[in-house]
Protein backbone atom coordinates (compact mmCIF):
# COMPACT_ATOMS: atom_id res chain seq x y z
CA UNK A 1 0.00 0.00 0.00
CA UNK A 2 3.14 2.33 0.83
CA UNK A 3 4.48 1.60 -2.32
CA UNK A 4 1.20 2.51 -4.42
CA UNK A 5 0.56 -0.94 -5.73
CA UNK A 6 -2.32 -1.77 -3.30
CA UNK A 7 -5.61 -0.07 -2.93
CA UNK A 8 -7.88 -0.39 -0.66
CA UNK A 9 -12.27 -0.58 -2.18
CA UNK A 10 -13.70 -1.50 0.61
CA UNK A 11 -12.45 -3.40 4.07
CA UNK A 12 -10.11 -6.29 3.69
CA UNK A 13 -10.84 -6.09 -0.56
CA UNK A 14 -7.83 -4.48 -2.37
CA UNK A 15 -7.28 -3.76 -5.87
CA UNK A 16 -3.81 -4.16 -7.71
CA UNK A 17 -3.56 -0.73 -9.52
CA UNK A 18 -5.13 2.73 -9.10
CA UNK A 19 -9.50 1.97 -8.24
CA UNK A 20 -10.04 4.27 -11.36
CA UNK A 21 -8.76 1.49 -13.68
CA UNK A 22 -11.42 -1.13 -12.00
CA UNK A 23 -13.68 -2.92 -14.58
CA UNK A 24 -17.59 -3.07 -13.85
CA UNK A 25 -16.74 -6.76 -13.04
CA UNK A 26 -14.08 -5.63 -10.57
CA UNK A 27 -16.75 -3.23 -9.24
CA UNK A 28 -18.80 -6.05 -8.36
CA UNK A 29 -16.63 -8.62 -7.74
CA UNK A 30 -14.64 -6.18 -4.87
CA UNK A 31 -18.48 -5.64 -3.02
CA UNK A 32 -19.23 -9.10 -2.94
CA UNK A 33 -16.14 -9.85 -1.68
CA UNK A 34 -16.67 -7.06 0.96
CA UNK A 35 -20.09 -8.60 2.64
CA UNK A 36 -18.61 -12.12 2.89
CA UNK A 37 -18.09 -15.53 1.60
CA UNK A 38 -21.30 -16.44 0.96
CA UNK A 39 -22.32 -12.70 -0.36
CA UNK A 40 -23.70 -12.83 -4.28
CA UNK A 41 -24.18 -10.10 -6.86
CA UNK A 42 -28.06 -9.45 -6.94
CA UNK A 43 -30.97 -7.23 -8.47
CA UNK A 44 -30.09 -4.86 -10.51
CA UNK A 45 -26.67 -5.47 -10.40
CA UNK A 46 -26.52 -8.98 -11.60
CA UNK A 47 -29.50 -8.26 -14.13
CA UNK A 48 -26.50 -5.93 -15.77
CA UNK A 49 -23.88 -8.49 -15.61
CA UNK A 50 -26.30 -11.47 -16.88
CA UNK A 51 -27.57 -8.64 -20.07
CA UNK A 52 -31.11 -8.36 -18.46
CA UNK A 53 -30.26 -4.33 -17.77
CA UNK A 54 -28.13 -2.50 -19.54
CA UNK A 55 -25.33 -0.39 -18.05
CA UNK A 56 -27.56 3.06 -18.63
CA UNK A 57 -30.35 1.15 -17.05
CA UNK A 58 -28.78 1.75 -13.74
CA UNK A 59 -26.08 3.71 -11.86
CA UNK A 60 -26.79 3.13 -8.17
CA UNK A 61 -24.71 1.39 -5.26
CA UNK A 62 -24.00 -2.53 -6.32
CA UNK A 63 -26.55 -4.63 -4.82
CA UNK A 64 -25.27 -7.76 -2.57
CA UNK A 65 -27.99 -10.70 -1.28
CA UNK A 66 -26.43 -12.43 1.57
CA UNK A 67 -28.23 -15.13 3.23
CA UNK A 68 -29.65 -14.97 6.79
CA UNK A 69 -31.21 -11.99 8.43
CA UNK A 70 -28.37 -10.86 10.47
CA UNK A 71 -24.62 -10.27 10.87
CA UNK A 72 -23.82 -7.80 7.54
CA UNK A 73 -23.84 -4.01 7.54
CA UNK A 74 -24.26 -2.04 4.93
CA UNK A 75 -21.15 -0.79 3.35
CA UNK A 76 -20.47 2.64 0.87
CA UNK A 77 -21.44 1.94 -2.39
CA UNK A 78 -23.14 -1.02 -1.51
CA UNK A 79 -26.66 -2.22 -0.87
CA UNK A 80 -26.86 -5.45 1.09
CA UNK A 81 -30.21 -7.29 0.85
CA UNK A 82 -30.68 -10.25 3.15
CA UNK A 83 -32.69 -13.62 2.29
CA UNK A 84 -33.46 -16.35 4.59
CA UNK A 85 -34.35 -18.10 1.53
CA UNK A 86 -31.06 -17.97 -0.73
CA UNK A 87 -30.07 -21.16 -1.39
CA UNK A 88 -26.98 -22.94 -3.53
CA UNK A 89 -29.21 -23.49 -6.54
CA UNK A 90 -30.48 -19.29 -6.38
CA UNK A 91 -26.73 -18.68 -7.88
CA UNK A 92 -24.13 -19.58 -9.90
CA UNK A 93 -20.70 -18.34 -11.53
CA UNK A 94 -20.82 -15.77 -13.92
CA UNK A 95 -16.99 -14.26 -14.82
CA UNK A 96 -15.47 -15.57 -11.94
CA UNK A 97 -18.56 -13.34 -9.97
CA UNK A 98 -21.06 -15.13 -7.53
CA UNK A 99 -24.58 -14.05 -8.65
CA UNK A 100 -27.98 -14.80 -8.88
CA UNK A 101 -29.09 -17.06 -11.63
CA UNK A 102 -31.62 -15.19 -14.14
CA UNK A 103 -34.60 -17.00 -12.39
CA UNK A 104 -34.16 -15.77 -9.51
CA UNK A 105 -32.45 -12.00 -10.68
CA UNK A 106 -36.28 -11.44 -12.26
CA UNK A 107 -37.90 -12.75 -8.97
CA UNK A 108 -35.87 -10.07 -7.37
CA UNK A 109 -36.63 -7.42 -9.82
CA UNK A 110 -40.00 -7.94 -10.09
CA UNK A 111 -39.95 -5.60 -6.35
CA UNK A 112 -37.71 -2.77 -7.60
CA UNK A 113 -38.63 -2.27 -11.32
CA UNK A 114 -42.02 -0.83 -12.41
CA UNK A 115 -43.88 -3.07 -14.87
CA UNK A 116 -42.67 -2.49 -17.98
CA UNK A 117 -38.99 -2.08 -17.16
CA UNK A 118 -39.35 -6.01 -15.32
CA UNK A 119 -41.34 -6.91 -18.79
CA UNK A 120 -38.46 -6.07 -20.48
CA UNK A 121 -35.54 -7.96 -18.27
CA UNK A 122 -38.27 -10.75 -18.61
CA UNK A 123 -38.13 -10.40 -22.80
CA UNK A 124 -34.32 -9.88 -22.89
CA UNK A 125 -33.85 -13.16 -21.08
CA UNK A 126 -35.81 -15.16 -23.27
CA UNK A 127 -33.71 -13.32 -25.82
CA UNK A 128 -31.56 -14.70 -24.66
CA UNK A 129 -32.61 -18.21 -23.79
CA UNK A 130 -31.79 -18.12 -20.31
CA UNK A 131 -34.65 -19.69 -17.43
CA UNK A 132 -37.08 -17.63 -16.39
CA UNK A 133 -39.86 -18.24 -13.47
CA UNK A 134 -43.20 -19.35 -14.21
CA UNK A 135 -45.34 -16.28 -15.77
CA UNK A 136 -48.67 -17.31 -16.62
CA UNK A 137 -49.97 -13.90 -16.76
CA UNK A 138 -47.89 -13.06 -19.75
CA UNK A 139 -47.31 -13.80 -23.13
CA UNK A 140 -43.89 -15.36 -23.94
CA UNK A 141 -42.45 -13.02 -25.98
CA UNK A 142 -39.18 -11.42 -26.51
CA UNK A 143 -39.17 -7.42 -26.72
CA UNK A 144 -41.48 -4.58 -25.75
CA UNK A 145 -42.24 -4.22 -29.48
CA UNK A 146 -43.75 -8.08 -29.70
CA UNK A 147 -45.96 -6.79 -26.59
CA UNK A 148 -47.75 -3.51 -27.88
CA UNK A 149 -48.46 -5.88 -31.28
CA UNK A 150 -50.28 -8.15 -28.61
CA UNK A 151 -51.53 -5.08 -26.88
CA UNK A 152 -53.07 -3.69 -30.71
CA UNK A 153 -54.54 -6.97 -30.99
CA UNK A 154 -56.42 -6.85 -28.22
CA UNK A 155 -57.36 -3.62 -28.09
CA UNK A 156 -59.04 -4.18 -31.53
CA UNK A 157 -59.89 -7.71 -30.52
CA UNK A 158 -58.15 -9.63 -33.14
CA UNK A 159 -57.58 -12.80 -32.80
CA UNK A 160 -54.61 -13.88 -31.09
CA UNK A 161 -51.90 -15.31 -32.66
CA UNK A 162 -49.26 -17.94 -31.15
CA UNK A 163 -46.47 -16.18 -30.10
CA UNK A 164 -42.32 -17.28 -30.18
CA UNK A 165 -42.47 -20.98 -31.82
CA UNK A 166 -40.84 -22.75 -34.46
CA UNK A 167 -41.83 -23.30 -37.95
CA UNK A 168 -39.64 -25.69 -39.21
CA UNK A 169 -35.93 -24.76 -38.48
CA UNK A 170 -37.06 -20.99 -37.80
CA UNK A 171 -38.41 -19.30 -34.70
CA UNK A 172 -40.97 -16.92 -35.56
CA UNK A 173 -42.47 -14.08 -33.49
CA UNK A 174 -46.59 -14.23 -34.71
CA UNK A 175 -48.32 -17.26 -36.35
CA UNK A 176 -51.94 -17.10 -37.72
CA UNK A 177 -51.98 -20.75 -37.84
CA UNK A 178 -55.45 -20.83 -39.64
CA UNK A 179 -54.73 -17.93 -41.93
CA UNK A 180 -50.72 -19.66 -42.50
CA UNK A 181 -49.97 -15.71 -41.78
CA UNK A 182 -46.60 -14.99 -40.19
CA UNK A 183 -45.71 -11.73 -38.57
CA UNK A 184 -42.60 -10.39 -37.65
CA UNK A 185 -41.64 -7.54 -35.51
CA UNK A 186 -38.44 -5.28 -36.61
CA UNK A 187 -37.11 -3.56 -34.15
CA UNK A 188 -33.77 -1.49 -35.09
CA UNK A 189 -31.87 -3.42 -31.84
CA UNK A 190 -31.58 -6.73 -33.70
CA UNK A 191 -31.96 -5.84 -37.35
CA UNK A 192 -29.90 -2.71 -38.16
CA UNK A 193 -26.76 -4.37 -39.42
CA UNK A 194 -26.46 -6.27 -42.98
CA UNK A 195 -26.04 -9.74 -42.01
CA UNK A 196 -29.73 -9.36 -40.16
CA UNK A 197 -31.22 -7.89 -42.83
CA UNK A 198 -30.25 -10.47 -45.45
CA UNK A 199 -30.73 -13.23 -43.20
CA UNK A 200 -34.46 -11.89 -42.43
CA UNK A 201 -34.81 -11.79 -46.17
CA UNK A 202 -33.49 -15.28 -47.01
CA UNK A 203 -35.83 -16.31 -44.49
CA UNK A 204 -38.85 -15.15 -45.31
CA UNK A 205 -38.35 -17.06 -48.73
CA UNK A 206 -37.97 -20.16 -47.28
CA UNK A 207 -41.13 -19.27 -45.11
CA UNK A 208 -43.13 -18.60 -48.59
CA UNK A 209 -41.70 -21.50 -49.84
CA UNK A 210 -43.50 -23.45 -47.28
CA UNK A 211 -46.92 -22.13 -47.85
CA UNK A 212 -46.91 -19.24 -45.34
CA UNK A 213 -47.34 -15.60 -45.80
CA UNK A 214 -44.86 -13.33 -43.98
CA UNK A 215 -45.56 -9.72 -43.33
CA UNK A 216 -42.85 -7.56 -41.35
CA UNK A 217 -44.31 -4.73 -38.98
CA UNK A 218 -42.16 -2.15 -37.81
CA UNK A 219 -41.77 -0.17 -34.35
CA UNK A 220 -42.91 2.70 -36.04
CA UNK A 221 -45.61 1.40 -37.69
CA UNK A 222 -46.93 0.00 -34.46
CA UNK A 223 -46.38 3.10 -32.20
CA UNK A 224 -47.49 5.69 -34.76
CA UNK A 225 -50.20 4.54 -36.56
CA UNK A 226 -51.66 1.42 -34.51
CA UNK A 227 -54.84 1.43 -36.39
CA UNK A 228 -53.62 0.89 -39.88
CA UNK A 229 -51.49 -1.84 -38.27
CA UNK A 230 -54.84 -3.36 -36.98
CA UNK A 231 -56.69 -2.78 -40.37
CA UNK A 232 -53.89 -4.38 -42.36
CA UNK A 233 -53.32 -7.58 -40.03
CA UNK A 234 -57.56 -7.80 -40.54
CA UNK A 235 -57.38 -7.42 -44.28
CA UNK A 236 -54.46 -10.08 -43.94
CA UNK A 237 -56.98 -12.39 -41.71
CA UNK A 238 -59.60 -12.29 -43.92
CA UNK A 239 -62.15 -10.26 -41.12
Amino acid sequence: MAAGRLHRIHRGVYAVGPPSLLSKEGVWLAAVKACGPKAVLSHQSAAQLSKLLSLADYRGPVQVTVPGTNGVRQRNGIVVHRSSALTRKDWMIRDGIPVTNSKRTLIDLRRVLDRQSWLDAVDRARSLHLPTPSLPSTAPTRSNLERRLLALCRRHRLPLPETNLRVGPFLIDFLWRNQRLIVETDGYEHHRDRASFEADRARDVQLTLMGFRVVRITWRQVRDDPAGVAATLQALLGL
